[in-house]
Protein backbone atom coordinates (compact mmCIF):
# COMPACT_ATOMS: atom_id res chain seq x y z
CA UNK A 1 0.00 0.00 0.00
CA UNK A 2 1.37 3.22 -1.26
CA UNK A 3 1.44 6.13 1.58
CA UNK A 4 -1.61 8.30 2.26
CA UNK A 5 -0.81 11.03 4.19
CA UNK A 6 2.50 13.16 5.72
CA UNK A 7 2.58 10.28 8.65
CA UNK A 8 2.49 7.59 6.76
CA UNK A 9 5.25 9.05 4.78
CA UNK A 10 7.14 9.64 7.11
CA UNK A 11 7.23 6.28 8.86
CA UNK A 12 7.93 4.72 5.87
CA UNK A 13 11.17 6.31 5.55
CA UNK A 14 11.91 5.55 9.11
CA UNK A 15 11.50 2.40 8.70
CA UNK A 16 14.34 1.72 6.00
CA UNK A 17 16.46 2.20 9.07
CA UNK A 18 15.20 0.42 11.59
CA UNK A 19 18.54 -2.41 12.18
CA UNK A 20 17.79 -6.25 11.69
CA UNK A 21 17.36 -8.76 14.67
CA UNK A 22 20.31 -9.03 16.35
CA UNK A 23 21.91 -12.50 17.04
CA UNK A 24 20.94 -12.63 20.90
CA UNK A 25 17.22 -11.67 20.23
CA UNK A 26 17.08 -14.41 18.14
CA UNK A 27 18.98 -16.90 20.17
CA UNK A 28 17.08 -15.98 23.56
CA UNK A 29 13.56 -16.98 21.33
CA UNK A 30 15.22 -20.31 21.12
CA UNK A 31 15.16 -20.70 24.78
CA UNK A 32 12.48 -18.54 25.92
CA UNK A 33 9.89 -19.03 23.18
CA UNK A 34 10.04 -22.59 22.26
CA UNK A 35 7.72 -24.69 23.85
CA UNK A 36 10.19 -27.60 23.69
CA UNK A 37 9.07 -31.33 24.10
CA UNK A 38 10.32 -34.47 25.56
CA UNK A 39 9.12 -37.38 23.62
CA UNK A 40 8.33 -40.39 26.04
CA UNK A 41 8.03 -43.61 24.10
CA UNK A 42 6.19 -46.73 25.15
CA UNK A 43 9.16 -48.34 27.08
CA UNK A 44 9.29 -45.15 29.64
CA UNK A 45 12.40 -43.50 27.50
CA UNK A 46 12.18 -39.73 27.85
CA UNK A 47 14.29 -37.94 24.80
CA UNK A 48 14.55 -34.29 24.91
CA UNK A 49 14.25 -32.39 21.82
CA UNK A 50 16.34 -29.57 22.37
CA UNK A 51 19.59 -31.31 23.28
CA UNK A 52 18.33 -34.51 22.30
CA UNK A 53 19.73 -35.71 25.35
CA UNK A 54 18.32 -39.52 26.53
CA UNK A 55 16.76 -40.45 30.27
CA UNK A 56 14.46 -43.03 31.68
CA UNK A 57 11.51 -41.95 33.24
CA UNK A 58 10.13 -42.98 36.68
CA UNK A 59 6.69 -43.55 35.44
CA UNK A 60 3.81 -42.56 33.01
CA UNK A 61 2.26 -40.50 36.25
CA UNK A 62 5.29 -39.17 37.66
CA UNK A 63 6.56 -38.14 34.16
CA UNK A 64 3.75 -36.38 32.24
CA UNK A 65 1.95 -34.98 36.08
CA UNK A 66 5.08 -33.32 37.30
CA UNK A 67 7.85 -30.27 35.93
CA UNK A 68 10.32 -31.84 33.47
CA UNK A 69 13.51 -30.62 33.01
CA UNK A 70 16.58 -31.91 30.90
CA UNK A 71 19.22 -33.19 33.03
CA UNK A 72 21.55 -31.98 30.34
CA UNK A 73 20.90 -28.79 29.24
CA UNK A 74 18.34 -28.05 31.81
CA UNK A 75 15.39 -26.55 29.58
CA UNK A 76 11.88 -26.93 30.67
CA UNK A 77 10.32 -29.85 28.99
CA UNK A 78 6.79 -30.96 28.01
CA UNK A 79 6.36 -34.15 28.27
CA UNK A 80 4.41 -36.23 25.30
CA UNK A 81 3.87 -39.92 25.49
CA UNK A 82 4.15 -40.92 21.94
CA UNK A 83 5.89 -42.44 19.03
CA UNK A 84 5.95 -39.56 16.74
CA UNK A 85 9.31 -38.49 15.84
CA UNK A 86 9.19 -35.06 14.50
CA UNK A 87 7.59 -32.38 16.43
CA UNK A 88 6.99 -28.79 15.07
CA UNK A 89 5.77 -25.60 16.93
CA UNK A 90 5.56 -21.65 16.05
CA UNK A 91 4.87 -18.92 18.53
CA UNK A 92 5.15 -15.00 18.53
CA UNK A 93 8.25 -13.08 19.99
CA UNK A 94 7.42 -9.38 20.66
CA UNK A 95 10.11 -7.06 20.38
CA UNK A 96 9.96 -3.73 21.80
CA UNK A 97 12.19 -1.07 20.21
CA UNK A 98 12.59 2.54 19.49
CA UNK A 99 13.84 4.14 15.50
CA UNK A 100 13.73 7.81 14.42
CA UNK A 101 11.64 8.92 17.46
CA UNK A 102 8.79 6.13 16.83
CA UNK A 103 7.53 3.28 19.49
CA UNK A 104 8.37 0.02 18.01
CA UNK A 105 6.54 -3.22 18.35
CA UNK A 106 7.92 -5.37 16.17
CA UNK A 107 5.99 -9.10 15.87
CA UNK A 108 8.29 -12.29 14.93
CA UNK A 109 7.08 -15.73 14.10
CA UNK A 110 9.80 -18.24 15.55
CA UNK A 111 9.09 -21.97 14.50
CA UNK A 112 10.93 -25.01 15.36
CA UNK A 113 11.34 -28.46 13.70
CA UNK A 114 12.17 -31.10 16.30
CA UNK A 115 13.54 -34.24 15.26
CA UNK A 116 13.97 -37.26 17.83
CA UNK A 117 17.79 -37.64 18.62
CA UNK A 118 18.41 -34.43 16.61
CA UNK A 119 18.89 -31.07 17.30
CA UNK A 120 16.48 -28.95 16.05
CA UNK A 121 15.73 -26.53 13.64
CA UNK A 122 14.72 -23.28 14.15
CA UNK A 123 13.39 -20.75 11.64
CA UNK A 124 12.23 -16.87 12.26
CA UNK A 125 10.43 -14.24 9.99
CA UNK A 126 9.59 -11.19 11.25
CA UNK A 127 5.68 -10.75 10.21
CA UNK A 128 4.13 -7.84 11.37
CA UNK A 129 5.62 -4.08 12.68
CA UNK A 130 3.39 -1.74 14.64
CA UNK A 131 5.05 2.06 14.19
CA UNK A 132 3.81 4.64 16.78
CA UNK A 133 4.36 8.24 17.21
CA UNK A 134 5.04 10.49 20.28
CA UNK A 135 1.05 11.73 19.56
CA UNK A 136 -0.31 7.96 19.44
CA UNK A 137 -1.12 8.11 15.81
CA UNK A 138 0.16 4.86 14.20
CA UNK A 139 0.03 2.31 11.76
CA UNK A 140 1.35 -0.90 10.40
CA UNK A 141 3.19 -2.85 8.42
CA UNK A 142 3.37 -6.29 7.93
CA UNK A 143 3.34 -9.40 5.36
CA UNK A 144 0.76 -10.41 3.24
CA UNK A 145 -1.66 -13.42 4.44
CA UNK A 146 -3.40 -16.42 2.87
CA UNK A 147 -6.75 -15.04 3.06
CA UNK A 148 -8.46 -17.89 1.20
CA UNK A 149 -8.81 -21.97 1.89
CA UNK A 150 -7.65 -21.47 5.20
CA UNK A 151 -9.33 -20.80 9.04
CA UNK A 152 -5.98 -19.16 10.46
CA UNK A 153 -6.08 -15.58 10.44
CA UNK A 154 -2.53 -15.34 10.45
CA UNK A 155 -1.67 -17.75 8.02
CA UNK A 156 1.29 -15.46 6.64
CA UNK A 157 3.24 -15.50 3.14
CA UNK A 158 6.79 -15.39 4.73
CA UNK A 159 8.80 -14.42 0.96
CA UNK A 160 6.18 -11.53 0.90
CA UNK A 161 7.96 -8.25 2.28
CA UNK A 162 7.13 -5.98 5.50
CA UNK A 163 5.01 -3.06 3.77
CA UNK A 164 2.59 -0.49 5.01
CA UNK A 165 -0.81 -2.35 4.99
CA UNK A 166 -4.59 -1.15 5.63
CA UNK A 167 -5.73 -1.48 9.67
CA UNK A 168 -7.24 -4.36 9.93
CA UNK A 169 -8.59 -6.11 13.33
CA UNK A 170 -6.90 -9.06 12.70
CA UNK A 171 -3.33 -7.57 13.44
CA UNK A 172 -4.43 -6.89 16.88
CA UNK A 173 -5.62 -10.69 17.73
CA UNK A 174 -2.05 -11.34 17.30
CA UNK A 175 -0.48 -13.19 20.42
CA UNK A 176 1.83 -10.33 22.09
CA UNK A 177 2.54 -11.58 25.97
CA UNK A 178 6.10 -13.24 25.10
CA UNK A 179 8.02 -10.10 25.30
CA UNK A 180 11.88 -9.94 24.61
CA UNK A 181 13.22 -8.59 27.97
CA UNK A 182 15.52 -5.94 26.80
CA UNK A 183 13.11 -2.87 26.08
CA UNK A 184 13.72 0.66 24.47
CA UNK A 185 10.84 3.29 24.79
CA UNK A 186 10.80 6.60 23.57
CA UNK A 187 11.22 9.90 25.91
CA UNK A 188 7.45 10.25 25.89
CA UNK A 189 6.78 6.91 27.26
CA UNK A 190 9.48 6.73 30.19
CA UNK A 191 7.91 10.29 31.20
CA UNK A 192 4.65 8.54 31.92
CA UNK A 193 5.90 6.10 34.59
CA UNK A 194 5.33 3.26 32.54
CA UNK A 195 8.17 0.49 33.33
CA UNK A 196 8.49 -3.05 31.84
CA UNK A 197 5.12 -4.04 32.89
CA UNK A 198 1.79 -4.56 30.36
CA UNK A 199 -0.51 -4.20 33.04
CA UNK A 200 -2.14 -7.65 30.80
CA UNK A 201 -2.65 -5.18 28.20
CA UNK A 202 -1.59 -5.25 24.60
CA UNK A 203 1.49 -2.93 23.50
CA UNK A 204 -0.03 -1.08 21.11
CA UNK A 205 -3.38 -0.29 22.72
CA UNK A 206 -1.29 0.85 26.06
CA UNK A 207 1.30 2.68 24.26
CA UNK A 208 -1.36 4.58 22.61
CA UNK A 209 -2.93 5.27 25.85
CA UNK A 210 -0.36 6.25 28.09
CA UNK A 211 0.56 8.64 24.70
CA UNK A 212 -2.75 10.79 23.83
CA UNK A 213 -4.30 10.02 27.04
CA UNK A 214 -2.59 12.17 30.12
CA UNK A 215 -4.89 10.81 32.51
CA UNK A 216 -3.57 7.36 32.03
CA UNK A 217 -0.27 9.03 32.96
CA UNK A 218 -1.61 10.35 36.06
CA UNK A 219 -2.94 6.97 37.12
CA UNK A 220 0.25 5.07 37.14
CA UNK A 221 2.11 8.25 38.26
CA UNK A 222 -0.32 8.14 41.45
CA UNK A 223 -0.21 4.58 41.77
CA UNK A 224 -3.91 3.62 40.97
CA UNK A 225 -2.26 0.73 38.44
CA UNK A 226 -4.70 -1.71 39.48
CA UNK A 227 -7.40 1.04 38.55
CA UNK A 228 -5.55 1.86 35.56
CA UNK A 229 -5.87 -2.22 34.32
CA UNK A 230 -9.46 -2.28 35.25
CA UNK A 231 -10.35 0.54 33.06
CA UNK A 232 -8.54 -0.61 30.12
CA UNK A 233 -9.92 -3.96 30.39
CA UNK A 234 -13.29 -3.07 30.08
CA UNK A 235 -12.31 -0.01 27.56
CA UNK A 236 -10.45 2.97 27.84
CA UNK A 237 -13.51 5.40 26.78
CA UNK A 238 -14.90 4.51 30.33
CA UNK A 239 -12.21 6.73 31.85
CA UNK A 240 -14.84 9.62 31.61
CA UNK A 241 -17.25 7.59 34.12
CA UNK A 242 -14.71 7.81 36.32
CA UNK A 243 -12.33 10.18 35.90
CA UNK A 244 -13.60 13.23 38.58
CA UNK A 245 -14.30 10.70 41.56
CA UNK A 246 -10.67 9.33 40.59
CA UNK A 247 -9.52 13.39 41.04
CA UNK A 248 -11.12 13.18 44.52
CA UNK A 249 -9.56 9.85 45.71
CA UNK A 250 -5.93 11.45 44.40
CA UNK A 251 -6.97 14.57 46.32
CA UNK A 252 -7.43 12.77 49.78
CA UNK A 253 -4.24 9.55 49.09
CA UNK A 254 -7.96 7.24 49.47
CA UNK A 255 -5.84 3.86 48.29
CA UNK A 256 -8.31 1.68 45.99
CA UNK A 257 -7.20 -1.77 46.83
CA UNK A 258 -10.10 -3.27 44.61
CA UNK A 259 -10.20 -1.51 41.28
CA UNK A 260 -13.27 -3.18 39.84
CA UNK A 261 -15.25 -2.84 42.94
CA UNK A 262 -14.83 0.48 43.63
CA UNK A 263 -15.86 0.93 40.03
CA UNK A 264 -18.97 -1.11 40.44
CA UNK A 265 -19.99 1.18 43.19
CA UNK A 266 -19.20 4.58 41.60
CA UNK A 267 -21.94 3.41 39.10
CA UNK A 268 -24.18 2.50 41.76
CA UNK A 269 -23.77 5.86 43.39
CA UNK A 270 -24.42 7.32 39.48
CA UNK A 271 -27.62 5.41 39.34
CA UNK A 272 -28.62 6.76 42.87
CA UNK A 273 -27.60 10.64 42.09
CA UNK A 274 -24.76 10.95 44.81
CA UNK A 275 -22.80 13.54 44.66
CA UNK A 276 -19.57 12.12 42.68
CA UNK A 277 -17.54 15.03 43.28
CA UNK A 278 -17.57 14.29 47.33
CA UNK A 279 -15.15 12.20 48.97
CA UNK A 280 -18.03 11.21 51.61
CA UNK A 281 -19.25 9.35 48.78
CA UNK A 282 -16.51 7.78 46.46
CA UNK A 283 -13.63 7.46 49.65
CA UNK A 284 -15.98 4.95 52.06
CA UNK A 285 -13.80 3.58 54.74
CA UNK A 286 -15.03 0.27 53.57
CA UNK A 287 -15.51 -0.26 50.34
CA UNK A 288 -17.20 -3.56 50.82
CA UNK A 289 -19.90 -2.65 53.17
CA UNK A 290 -21.10 0.61 51.00
CA UNK A 291 -21.05 -1.46 47.66
CA UNK A 292 -23.00 -4.68 49.07
CA UNK A 293 -25.59 -1.93 51.49
CA UNK A 294 -25.92 0.12 47.59
CA UNK A 295 -26.30 -3.39 45.41
CA UNK A 296 -29.40 -4.20 48.15
CA UNK A 297 -30.98 -0.68 47.49
CA UNK A 298 -30.74 -1.23 43.93
CA UNK A 299 -31.84 -4.78 43.46
CA UNK A 300 -35.01 -3.49 45.64
CA UNK A 301 -35.08 -0.47 43.63
CA UNK A 302 -34.91 -2.43 40.25
CA UNK A 303 -37.29 -5.81 41.20
CA UNK A 304 -40.44 -4.43 40.01
CA UNK A 305 -39.27 -2.63 36.80
CA UNK A 306 -37.21 -5.78 36.07
CA UNK A 307 -40.37 -7.92 36.39
CA UNK A 308 -42.72 -5.31 34.44
CA UNK A 309 -40.37 -5.33 31.12
CA UNK A 310 -38.90 -8.86 31.60
CA UNK A 311 -40.75 -10.38 28.57
CA UNK A 312 -39.60 -7.02 26.24
CA UNK A 313 -35.72 -7.48 27.97
CA UNK A 314 -35.49 -11.40 26.91
CA UNK A 315 -36.15 -11.13 23.77
CA UNK A 316 -33.38 -8.29 22.91
CA UNK A 317 -31.36 -10.29 25.15
CA UNK A 318 -31.95 -13.71 23.59
CA UNK A 319 -31.27 -11.28 20.24
CA UNK A 320 -28.32 -10.49 21.04
CA UNK A 321 -27.01 -13.61 22.97
CA UNK A 322 -28.48 -16.61 21.48
CA UNK A 323 -25.83 -17.71 19.22
CA UNK A 324 -23.93 -18.67 22.51
CA UNK A 325 -26.69 -20.21 24.81
CA UNK A 326 -25.73 -23.65 25.06
CA UNK A 327 -22.20 -23.25 25.53
CA UNK A 328 -20.84 -25.28 28.67
CA UNK A 329 -17.41 -26.37 29.22
CA UNK A 330 -15.67 -28.72 32.11
CA UNK A 331 -12.55 -29.71 33.52
CA UNK A 332 -14.18 -32.60 35.47
CA UNK A 333 -15.05 -30.99 38.90
CA UNK A 334 -16.33 -27.12 37.39
CA UNK A 335 -18.60 -26.50 35.22
CA UNK A 336 -19.13 -23.53 33.33
CA UNK A 337 -22.08 -22.10 31.44
CA UNK A 338 -23.49 -19.22 29.70
CA UNK A 339 -26.45 -17.90 31.48
CA UNK A 340 -29.48 -17.53 28.77
CA UNK A 341 -31.82 -15.39 29.83
CA UNK A 342 -32.71 -12.00 31.56
CA UNK A 343 -34.38 -14.21 34.60
CA UNK A 344 -31.11 -16.14 35.20
CA UNK A 345 -28.53 -13.41 35.21
CA UNK A 346 -31.05 -11.47 37.69
CA UNK A 347 -31.40 -14.43 40.09
CA UNK A 348 -27.77 -14.95 39.66
CA UNK A 349 -27.13 -11.75 40.76
CA UNK A 350 -29.57 -12.44 43.47
CA UNK A 351 -28.00 -15.31 45.04
CA UNK A 352 -24.29 -14.31 44.54
CA UNK A 353 -25.30 -10.91 46.65
CA UNK A 354 -23.66 -8.87 43.81
CA UNK A 355 -24.27 -6.69 40.81
CA UNK A 356 -24.02 -9.10 37.86
CA UNK A 357 -28.44 -8.71 37.75
CA UNK A 358 -27.76 -5.53 35.99
CA UNK A 359 -25.14 -7.01 33.77
CA UNK A 360 -27.69 -8.33 30.49
CA UNK A 361 -28.02 -4.87 29.41
CA UNK A 362 -24.31 -4.59 28.73
CA UNK A 363 -23.30 -5.38 24.72
CA UNK A 364 -20.12 -6.24 24.79
CA UNK A 365 -20.61 -9.00 27.48
CA UNK A 366 -20.69 -12.49 27.83
CA UNK A 367 -22.08 -13.88 31.18
CA UNK A 368 -21.17 -17.10 32.45
CA UNK A 369 -21.48 -18.92 35.65
CA UNK A 370 -19.50 -21.70 37.13
CA UNK A 371 -20.88 -24.45 39.05
CA UNK A 372 -19.82 -27.79 40.98
CA UNK A 373 -22.72 -30.30 41.85
CA UNK A 374 -24.89 -27.67 40.51
CA UNK A 375 -24.04 -25.08 43.44
CA UNK A 376 -23.25 -21.62 42.19
CA UNK A 377 -19.77 -20.87 42.40
CA UNK A 378 -18.18 -17.68 40.93
CA UNK A 379 -20.10 -15.68 37.99
CA UNK A 380 -18.13 -14.50 35.11
CA UNK A 381 -17.87 -11.42 33.09
CA UNK A 382 -16.59 -11.72 29.40
CA UNK A 383 -15.66 -9.06 27.02
CA UNK A 384 -16.47 -9.93 23.52
CA UNK A 385 -14.65 -7.59 21.49
CA UNK A 386 -11.34 -8.00 23.76
CA UNK A 387 -12.13 -12.24 24.18
CA UNK A 388 -11.10 -11.98 27.94
CA UNK A 389 -12.24 -12.28 31.28
CA UNK A 390 -13.00 -9.18 32.88
CA UNK A 391 -13.72 -10.38 36.41
CA UNK A 392 -15.18 -13.90 38.37
CA UNK A 393 -16.63 -13.17 41.53
CA UNK A 394 -18.04 -15.46 44.22
CA UNK A 395 -20.68 -14.53 46.87
CA UNK A 396 -20.61 -10.96 47.67
CA UNK A 397 -17.98 -10.19 45.12
CA UNK A 398 -15.27 -12.57 47.45
CA UNK A 399 -12.74 -14.81 45.28
CA UNK A 400 -13.31 -18.86 46.39
CA UNK A 401 -10.71 -21.23 46.39
CA UNK A 402 -11.16 -21.92 42.73
CA UNK A 403 -11.06 -18.76 41.43
CA UNK A 404 -7.61 -19.49 39.40
CA UNK A 405 -9.20 -22.31 38.12
CA UNK A 406 -11.91 -21.24 36.53
CA UNK A 407 -10.20 -18.33 34.72
CA UNK A 408 -8.09 -20.89 33.74
CA UNK A 409 -10.81 -23.23 32.69
CA UNK A 410 -12.93 -19.88 30.43
CA UNK A 411 -9.12 -18.76 29.18
CA UNK A 412 -8.41 -22.45 27.83
CA UNK A 413 -12.22 -22.51 26.25
CA UNK A 414 -11.92 -18.69 24.48
CA UNK A 415 -11.95 -20.16 21.37
CA UNK A 416 -15.34 -21.96 21.52
CA UNK A 417 -16.87 -18.00 22.44
CA UNK A 418 -14.59 -16.67 19.22
CA UNK A 419 -16.56 -19.50 17.25
CA UNK A 420 -19.29 -18.96 18.26
CA UNK A 421 -18.71 -15.12 17.89
CA UNK A 422 -17.81 -15.54 13.93
CA UNK A 423 -21.01 -17.47 13.55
Amino acid sequence: MKPRNRFQQQVVEAAKKLPALTQEQIEWSKNNVIEHIARRNDKGKITCTKCSHSWQGLGPLVDTLTDCVCPNCKAKLVVKATNKRVFRTSYYMTVITTCEGYQVVRSIMVKCTARVGKLPEYEHSEVMQRWIAPNGKYCTFAKLRQTMGTMYYDAWIYYTPLELRQENDVYNRIFTDVVYPRQKLIPELKRTGLKKTFYSQKPLELFRTLLSDSRAETLIKAGYTKLFKRIMDSGWKNIDNYWQSIRICIRNNYKIKDATLWCDYIDLLRFFGKDLYNAKYVCPNDLKVEHDRYVIKKAKADAQQEFEKQLEKESEYREAKEKFFGLVFSDGLINVRVLESVKEIILEGKLMHHCVGSYHTKTDSLILSACIDGKRIETIEVSLSQLRVIQSRGICNKNTQYHDRIINLVNQNISLIEQRLAA
